[in-house]
């Protein structure tokens, strides 16, 4: 059987060590290369054509999530798992919409680590517990569903948290019920206002209202 080629993109030296020494404990695995960039990792994915590529979020010379899909849109086949310490639930969606197999945070156990590599390496999907529990949260629950026609200038998720916003809802509540932070909730309440030109959540639960919403 052939050895699984792994490709480290991780812009923290000591990290890409420590799994580089991980991965290659590992039965029929190889370490292929390492890449401390975004860009490095697109450039070494097409030269290197890994297996399997261990994917940070956070990078200079352009982010994990801009890389996966210049990765993935190039070579499909080639199988990413994010490892990263971010695990608010609007990276793990961010980075599964960009293709990515599993979601592990960095602190996760050397056990746990080489699991998911093998994992992701067998084709499967895996995440760290906490992960998979919030993704399992936000699946069990409801979630208002708006048709793209009544606001076309919002993407699916503005239109959902505008939804929330038409049943009265505040920031805080629409973070809990989404798995999100209030930041990330604030931004994208301040983005549906810019788009749907009003000034305030008053006006916007006015026009989600007229609209049928709430």
């Amino acid at each position: 059987m052939d050895r699984l080629r792994v490709l480290i993109a991780d812009d923290h030296p000591l990290f890409r060590k420590g799994m580089r020494v991980l991965v290659e404990a590992l039965p029929d695995m190889e370490v292929v290369g390492e890449a401390a960039t975004g860009e490095a990792a697109i450039t070494l994915a097409a030269s290197l054509a890994p297996d399997v590529i261990l994917m940070d979020l956070q990078m200079p010379g352009g982010s994990g999530l801009t890389a996966t899909r210049a990765i993935l849109n190039a070579s499909p086949h080639i199988r990413i798992l994010m490892v990263t310490f971010s695990e608010d639930s609007e990276s793990v969606f961010t980075a599964l919409r960009a293709g990515a197999r599993g979601y592990v945070l960095k602190d996760a156990g050397e056990g746990a680590m080489g699991r998911a590599i093998q994992a992701v390496g067998r084709g499967e999907a895996i995440f760290s517990p906490g992960i998979a529990a919030r993704l399992m949260d936000y699946f069990a629950a409801p979630h208002p569903a708006v048709p793209r026609e009544l606001f076309p200038t919002l993407t699916e998720r503005e239109r959902e948290i505008l939804a929330l916003l038409a049943q009265g809802q505040s920031n805080p509540d629409i973070a809990h019920e989404l798995s999100l932070s209030v930041k990330t909730v604030h931004n994208y309440v301040s983005n549906i206002f810019s788009k749907l030109q009003v000034a305030d959540r008053a006006q916007a639960i006015l026009r989600a209202r007229e609209a049928g919403l709430g």
